[in-house]
């Protein structure tokens, strides 16, 4: 193994062309903070054929994943020297923000609590195209100018730990998140024992719903194939939630689902297809506060956020049949500068205090059930304390689901072909 220097990571050998499907779509529009896991579905695919972390002939590929496990991740932290910088890219609007946006109080106290500066970047407009960005930087070898980033659980989360593109978290430096954080983001299926990268915030996609408009309250995913609701349906553009919502229906956990768990999801689908007036992305949500639709498939922490802005008739509920449960992830990227600046920034997010400051902003669920307290008794914001769409309950958790992990590209290519023609035809 090769001397290496402060902050010098296992570096891989450049030399793979890069498919230029990768950029495609980048001018896409903003269309959530969460995103679609599939945006750009397809494009990822050619960065995750082969890649060397040559320092230590560690490789970055699935197919060598065992010589990028044994790689010695707790001398390499050993090593690491202190910073006082830490560079934070995100999503737009979703952190805590005062003085018209250009202030970010959390991290105006992390900095005066440990002296470390940072700077904050929301420059993630979509997981695809970000990650189109910074795989060929990474694949070269290079720093992509990040100390943390923020990736939904998808194909292009599993492409960066498949490519061995994250260092994986020194969890005797985050102490904060073994004694606060949730059960449910402690272990998830795409990351076990969180071991790449730590929740930032999560949400459920379930059903919104207007009940002066449906005439009756919902309470099951049966309630999308009513034909009395025919012309009034929406359902979402996002394959991966389109399919896991055609799961759920049939009482298959998508998790452990298979092919011919996603034909018979793909069947149900299209015998829904009649009834739906349209498969929308973020504008669903429009479609549901000036009536067109009235009942969708939602996100979270979109009704909320229309509930803030009036449309009090709107509804989430979860499901009989279950509710898909997803997650931003904090990771620190290959090659980050300030690799310890991003730990201490982890350790410090994951109190109640941090953690409720920045939920009563965002209003997604928080990783830290602890927050609701500091939530109602200092912030004093009850209705964000109380609701089960930023604290929810255990019952609500007993009914989250996780999303399929897909196992290659084929794996992947396989959904997006089954899925896709009901949105597109």
């Amino acid at each position: 193994m090769s001397e290496q220097s402060d902050h010098e990571t296992p570096r891989e050998l450049a030399g793979l062309e890069v498919d230029p499907a990768l950029f495609r779509g980048l001018t896409g529009r903003r269309t959530s903070r969460r995103g679609f896991m599939q945006a750009g579905a397809g494009a990822a695919g050619a960065l995750g054929l082969s890649s060397i972390l040559a320092a230590c002939g560690v490789a970055g590929t699935k197919a060598n994943s065992k010589k990028a496990a044994s790689f010695d991740w707790e001398a390499w932290w050993k090593k690491q020297k202190p910073t006082k910088q830490l560079i934070f890219a995100n999503w737009p609007y979703y952190i805590d923000t005062s003085n018209n946006g250009k202030d970010h109080p959390s991290l105006d106290m992390f900095t005066k609590a440990t002296g470390i500066n940072v700077s904050y970047k929301e420059v993630i407009q979509n997981n695809a195209p970000f990650y189109a960005q910074i795989a060929p930087v990474l694949q070269a070898g290079q720093a992509t100018g990040y100390d943390i980033i923020v990736i939904t659980n998808g194909w292009q989360l599993t492409q960066l730990l498949e490519n061995a593109w994250i260092v994986p978290v020194w969890m005797e430096k985050v102490p904060n998140f073994q004694k606060y954080a949730s059960a449910s983001v402690k272990d998830p299926t795409y990351n076990p024992q969180s071991k790449y990268g730590l929740v930032w915030q999560s949400g459920f996609t379930g059903i919104g719903y207007n009940p002066k408009l449906t005439g009756r309250e919902i309470t099951s995913v049966n309630d999308l194939w009513d034909p009395k609701f025919k012309g009034h349906i929406g359902m979402m553009s996002d394959n991966t939630e389109l399919g896991s919502i055609g799961l759920l229906k049939l009482g298959i956990n998508p998790p452990t689902s298979n092919q011919s768990d996603w034909n018979k999801a793909r069947d149900i689908l299209n015998q829904q297809k009649p009834l739906v007036r349209q498969y929308y992305d973020q504008s669903y949500i429009d479609a549901l506060q000036n009536g067109d639709i009235w009942i969708s498939q939602a996100w979270s922490g979109d009704i909320y956020q229309a509930n803030l802005k009036g449309y009090k008739d709107l509804k989430f509920v979860i499901p009989d049949q279950g509710v898909m449960y997803w997650h931003d992830n904090m990771l620190i990227p290959l090659h980050a500068t300030n690799p310890l600046s991003a730990l201490s920034w982890m350790n410090f997010y994951y109190t109640p205090k941090i953690a409720g400051i920045v939920a009563d902003w965002v209003n997604y669920i928080t990783p830290v059930p602890g927050a609701q307290q500091y939530v109602a008794d200092v912030i004093k914001d009850s209705a964000v304390a109380n609701s089960p769409l930023v604290f929810p309950t255990q019952a609500d958790y007993a009914k989250a689901h996780d999303y399929y992990t897909f196992k290659n590209y084929n794996d992947f290519s396989n959904w997006n072909n089954t899925f896709n023609p009901i949105i597109q035809s």
